[in-house]
């Protein structure tokens, strides 16, 4: 077993079995996590340079439910033993899956929850759904202060296998201590009790349905699109990529594929065979936090805003894809191991799909003697899909021929909707997309935790922009533009944001190295899918989640900053991540940096995303810029004359 290789079903099964022995953890307990405690640099080296194994750690996060306290942990694998067992006052633990599932039995079978059902004609507790979101610290009602708290939104499905989301039951909600199951309080409009009178109405008749069998015939008789012809992707000799365990080597690349209940996939020790030398690019690449704050105030939606890292875990969402048809190719699959809150093993079957794509032209230029010289790009795509609630998120990290990296997120789903009372035909938070129905604005940032290390570990950030002289004497056209490269020394600096008038981007900088033309390898961080935040500082909602203030932080790495709104944001009312550690302005220059990259979807809902919604792409890319002498893809073999187009073509 490598370091870096996730936990196994055993080892999980050692956690519980050690501190079930040593601390008592058992019956009334709760296991929200268990994740590799990943070795440093440092033993990283030595493992890899004389073999030194380092110890197996494993880091878990367990919750006394009867006494609504949370403990963090540290599991010595390799001799199982407990290295530490520690109480965190006043915070609360992430929600586990089996909290989110409980609570929708416990409330839907609560007569009180079935008579507010009742009030609006529903009666088949089998179509209804309890989606129980977690809670903003600031927003807890004070007579519930120091409980585990979720609220739960109600949907109803048209049908046994309908969509659920279709229907929400507007204006009633439930507060429930989740430690107890416990329904605390209804929040119910049609009783009288809503701030706005909403839910009070007749539902409108909406379509929010896409499996075909549940689409009414009147609009399936509108479809006309014609079938596809069969695209077939084959690859009779297998796939050009090796894969050895969890370590991937594919044309000059080379790296580790991890695992963990919170971030989901990770990239490790990233590395790119430059004739027959290893150069590091990255030691470690993730998502450490997603926020979707809905911009809509009214009594639906003022609490729903999901930290879906930090409050549940990626992986926890993660979804097998073997369930559709989600890669085409050539593929190979990794499961992931993870735990249920009794500190139980499962296994996500193909929860990583790794296989080649085609991509067009990676470089062409057509002579006019010589002729054409064409080579076709191909890329490695590494990947997994999450499914959060209504909301899919699939993930792809790309690997080019030519040193480039990509990092795309598709953001697939249902939109969540409200009802509007009958006379209203719109909402100034939100766009109609049905009958007096409309989606209320939102958005996603994602934060990508950067851990670069560009031919070693001392870099140095630097914002790259570009400047147009003035026109006078020595540039009398006005055509001359300049580069202005401006070494980031301190986390303050650290604190950027995009400049569309300069194409400001970033790049990292190894600057104790040369190359042969004179340049500093460096990799250039180009800010794409990036949005502000829109938030006045003041905001709850901004004060738990300030990283979205920026879109680029830099920080000196620090294996205890993991989490850029905090290790526990589950009911946080401040930011215990970026916020804090930036306090101390800690120099950043030529030093081990960790970038963390705010991108995601300003979410201006539109019709055209109803009743599933197209994927809507992002992404960004770290390109090399002086990492390489010249083009790295120069020996990339042309393709066989029989897969190109003079001997598959039709001439007309």
């Amino acid at each position: 077993m490598h370091p870096l290789d996730p936990l196994s079903a055993d080892e999980f099964r050692a956690v519980s079995a050690v501190l079930s022995r040593e601390q008592g953890v058992g019956d009334g307990w709760r296991y929200a996590s268990i994740e590799l405690a990943e070795p440093g640099k440092a033993e990283l080296a030595a493992y890899e340079a004389d073999g030194t194994v380092p110890a197996r750690r494993a880091i878990v996060i367990c919750l006394n439910s009867s006494e609504n306290l949370t403990y963090k942990s540290v599991v010595r694998l390799t001799d199982e033993t407990v290295e530490s067992f520690d109480l965190v006052p006043d915070v609360q633990a992430n929600f586990t899956v089996d909290e989110f599932e409980e609570c929708d039995r416990v409330l839907r079978a609560h007569p009180e929850v079935q008579a507010a059902l009742a009030r609006r004609g529903i009666t088949d507790l089998d179509l209804v759904f309890m989606d129980t979101w977690t809670y903003g610290g600031a927003l807890i009602p004070e007579e519930f202060k120091g409980r585990r708290l979720g609220w739960s939104d109600t949907w109803v499905k048209n049908a046994e296998g309908a969509n659920p989301y279709a229907n929400p039951v507007s204006g009633l909600h439930c507060v429930i201590d989740v430690n107890t199951m416990e329904l605390l309080r209804i929040e119910d409009a049609a009783a009288g009790s809503g701030a706005d009178g909403s839910g009070s109405f007749e539902r409108p008749q909406v379509m929010g349905e896409y499996v075909p069998r549940h689409i009414p015939q009147r609009i399936r008789d509108t479809f006309k699109r014609p079938p596809l012809k069969p695209l077939e992707i084959t690859q009779p000799e297998g796939p050009s990529f090796t894969l050895d365990g969890n370590q991937l080597t594919w044309q000059n690349w080379s790296l580790r594929v991890g695992f963990n209940y919170r971030e989901g996939m990770t990239l490790h020790s990233v590395t790119y065979n430059d004739a027959g030398r290893e150069r590091s690019v990255a030691h470690r690449m993730s998502f450490a936090e997603m926020v979707v704050p809905y911009r809509d105030h009214c009594e639906d939606h003022y609490r729903r805003t999901a930290f879906d890292i930090g409050e549940w875990g990626l992986g926890f969402m993660t979804t097998s894809l073997e369930l559709g048809c989600d890669c085409l190719g050539e593929i190979r699959y990794l499961d992931a191991v993870l735990h249920n809150s009794a500190g139980e093993p499962y296994t996500i079957t193909n929860a990583i799909c790794i296989h080649e794509e085609d991509n067009a032209v990676l470089w062409k230029h057509v002579d006019h003697d010589a002729g054409a010289e064409v080579r076709r790009m191909r890329r490695l795509t590494v990947s997994f899909h999450v499914t959060v609630a209504n909301y899919e998120y699939l993930v792809y990290w790309r690997f080019y021929q030519d040193g480039n990296i990509e990092c795309e997120v598709r953001a697939t789903g249902i939109m969540v909707t409200t009802p509007m009372p009958p006379g209203v035909t719109s909402n100034p938070h939100g766009t109609v997309i049905d009958d007096r129905t409309y989606a209320p604005f939102h958005q996603h940032f994602l934060v990508a935790r950067l851990d670069l290390d560009i031919d070693g570990t001392d870099n140095t950030v630097f914002a790259s922009e570009t400047v147009a002289e003035p026109m006078g004497p020595g540039n009398p056209l006005g055509l001359s533009l300049t580069q202005r490269n401006t070494a980031l020394r301190t986390e303050n600096e650290g604190m950027q944001d995009p400049d569309f008038a300069t194409q400001k981007s970033w790049k990292i900088v190894n600057t104790n190295r040369t190359t042969e033309l004179g340049h500093h390898p460096a990799y250039k961080l180009s800010p794409t899918g990036a949005f502000p935040a829109m938030f006045d500082p003041a905001s709850p909602v901004f004060q738990r989640a300030t990283v979205i203030g920026h879109t680029l932080w830099v920080t000196p790495n620090n294996a205890d900053e993991r989490w850029p709104a905090g290790e526990f944001v589950n009911q946080s009312e401040r930011d215990t991540g970026l916020a804090e550690w930036t306090k101390n302005n800690r120099s950043i220059e030529n030093t081990d940096v960790v970038l963390w990259y705010v991108f995601g979807i300003h979410h201006i809902t539109r019709p055209e995303d109803w009743p599933v919604m197209p994927a809507d792409v992002v992404s960004f890319w770290l390109k090399p810029f002086g990492f390489f002498d010249r083009n790295p893809a120069l020996d990339v073999e042309p393709s066989p004359s029989a897969h190109c187009h003079a001997s598959n073509a039709e001439h007309h």
